[in-house]
């Protein structure tokens, strides 16, 4: 039996093909292990939505190859994708798959493997091609507690700095009876949680001649026995409005937090970059969701340095991000993307100047999240404790706040309720009841 090891860079929708390329080595009888240990086969899922992407994922073919010397290594992913001819000059990397080839990893490697030598596969062109949504069918291999279920692939918006579009291609939906049937046998094995993932969820069912949205998957989904939390990866801001809210309060078991990828606070800023819409609009999008959530979160990722920002466009977006209060924000030195049109902009920023407003917004991000943990010491709240670390069990509140806790008897993989004691700028200390 050969085993297989994963190593994933980047977002959930990464996670997710992961775990479904394992199910697909394990249907033909390998055994898969954690990358710590030592394995036959390494594939590295790659990432490229920034520089730093693209240098982790070099990093980690080589350094794989390095301590694994007679190991396969393939490499595969969004990085691949866009790099295809750079990635095969890497003599450390056995095999080379775009995103549309890993529905065929196994079948790949199996060739590779009885050639005894580097296989070179042609990688299609998923911006022009003409395949709709790769599915992967029911994929069961996944966290204890939490399930990603891929939704959607690609995404339509071609923001100035944003690679993914010639990566991903464009939207492409899955059928909702295929994402119901995966969520229902997930919930079979006990699983109590998925999150809905995506290149762009806002954009599911666009493609579909039916009218079949967003919305009315979430309303199927709820009704799955055994799911007790559905809670939704990043999204568009423009998907929320007052009648999306109104149909989605009525689902018991969608969680109260929301990811809403804003990237800048100041209206120029979002113009250059492509994003379609201003902050009096983000404004109102947070004012419905708070009128409806009365325990809502909201996070956001920030660019900070994009082309052309001003000392006076940072002030706007500090300003605007201090209003708006989010919970906790990602933020991200803006990185020039080769095939971007933001790359060829005038006026790019220095690295300093980057590095000092990232700063800047991190410190106001730790301030706002211990903030608002410390409004739940002495509450009850409710978690899903998802492992144990470091003398204390942890898992998530509905509205994702971390929760430590120290308990006698095992909870793990339980929905408790305990009290909040201590804050603290990443999580709560809480005790078992009250």
């Amino acid at each position: 039996m050969k085993k297989v090891a994963f190593i994933t860079l980047g977002c959930k929708v990464n996670q997710y093909e992961s775990n479904a390329m394992a199910e697909l080595f394990i249907k033909k009888g390998y055994e898969v292990i954690e990358p710590t240990k030592k394995a036959d086969i390494y594939v590295i899922n790659t990432c490229t939505v920034t520089n730093m992407s693209d240098r982790k994922s070099r990093q980690a073919l080589r350094k794989v190859k390095e301590e694994n010397p007679h190991a396969i290594i393939i490499a595969c992913g969004c990085y691949v994708q866009v790099a295809k001819k750079e990635l095969e000059q890497i003599k450390e990397i056995d095999l080379v798959l775009g995103n549309n080839e890993k529905k065929k990893i196994v079948e790949y490697t199996e060739e590779l493997i009885k050639e005894g030598k580097r296989l070179q596969v042609d990688i299609e062109d998923v911006l022009y091609g003409n395949k709709g949504f790769i599915d992967f069918g029911d994929i069961t291999y996944t966290e204890k507690t939490r399930a990603v279920i891929k939704v959607q692939d690609g995404c339509d918006r071609f923001c100035t700095y944003c690679i993914i579009p010639y990566a991903r291609g464009r939207v492409r939906s899955r059928k909702p009876e295929n994402v119901i049937s995966e969520i229902e046998k997930i919930a079979q094995k006990g699983i109590k949680e998925v999150v809905i993932t995506g290149i762009h969820i806002a954009s599911y069912g666009k493609d579909f001649k039916e009218n079949y949205k967003l919305i009315d998957l979430l309303e199927d989904i709820n009704k799955i026995e055994g799911i007790q939390r559905i809670r939704l990866g990043s999204i568009e801001p423009l998907l929320i409005t007052e009648e999306f809210v109104q149909r989605l309060k009525k689902l018991e078991k969608i969680c109260h937090h929301f990811h809403l990828s804003l990237q800048s606070g100041c209206d120029n800023t979002l113009k250059r970059m492509n994003r379609r819409y201003t902050t009096e609009e983000f404004r109102n999008i947070v004012k419905i969701l708070r009128n409806n959530y009365n325990d809502v979160i909201l996070t956001t990722d920030i660019i900070v340095g994009f082309p052309g920002e001003t000392e006076e466009e940072f002030k706007i977006t500090y300003n605007f991000l201090k209003e708006i209060n989010f919970y906790k924000m990602h933020v991200f030195k803006y990185s020039p993307r080769k095939g971007t049109k933001a790359a060829a902009m005038k006026n790019q920023i220095d690295g300093n100047v980057k590095e000092e407003r990232s700063n800047i917004l991190l410190q106001l991000s730790d301030e706002n999240e211990m903030n608002y943990n410390k409004k739940y010491i002495g509450k009850e709240i409710e978690v899903l404790f998802e492992e144990e670390k470091n003398g204390y069990y942890q898992g998530h509140t509905a509205n994702y706040i971390l929760v430590k806790c120290k308990s006698q008897e095992n909870i793990n993989e339980k929905v408790c309720k305990v009290t909040g004691k201590i804050a603290e700028n990443d999580c709560i200390i809480a005790v078992l009841g009250g």
